[in-house]
């Protein structure tokens, strides 16, 4: 469904999002993701798959932790992650935490900031600054506002995608995007 602009500007100016694969590149997708989010776990492998296979793809990641208490402690370590690593080290934190199975949470968060080198002295004291308490609550009200139902859920050209189509799907809509300036050609 469509997305008023004005909410969709909103999302790159949200504190704790980062952009990864190319900042400069012709199509932008922003994922809307809960790190619990059985979905999102598989988007995270597609969406890594596409940006090593697209140069030209750019995507904001914006976590969105609305699935519980384990959500919320590991979005807390998330945020800290982004405020205090480059894009390419939150990118390998992403696909890290993703890695094994089950519960995601503070802990397991802190045990994949660690393993991809972050000083966890360093992500935990920004994990507990109140202002990551602000930025998830930021985050989950404009996806509120967004209408998003489903993590986990895309904004592509002012269109919102809710659930996860497929790597295909998304690679067909960027396609799209390129060809006709729009998610779909359809009638154009």
């Amino acid at each position: 469904y469509k997305v008023p602009v004005e909410l969709e500007s909103r999302i790159e100016e949200l504190a704790g999002v980062v952009v990864v694969g190319n900042p400069k590149g012709d199509v932008t997708i922003a994922e809307f993701y809960d790190l619990n989010c059985p979905f999102c776990r598989r988007a995270s492998a597609d969406i890594a798959a596409m940006i090593e296979a697209d140069r030209e793809l750019r995507v904001v990641l914006v976590p969105f932790p609305v699935l519980g208490v384990a959500s919320l402690q590991a979005a807390r370590v998330e945020l800290a992650v982004i405020k205090l690593a480059t894009p390419t080290q939150v990118m390998a934190f992403h696909r890290k935490v993703y890695a094994g199975r089950g519960t995601i949470d503070g802990k397991r968060a802190l045990a994949a900031a660690k393993d991809v080198g972050l000083p966890i002295a360093k992500v935990t004291a920004a994990a507990d600054e109140d202002s990551i308490t602000d930025t998830m609550l930021s985050h989950v009200r404009l996806g509120d506002a967004l209408g998003l139902q489903a993590t986990p859920s895309y904004i592509v050209k002012g269109v919102a995608v809710l659930g996860h189509p497929g790597r295909k799907a998304l690679e067909g809509i960027v396609a799209a995007i390129r060809r006709c300036d729009a998610p779909s050609c359809d009638g154009k």
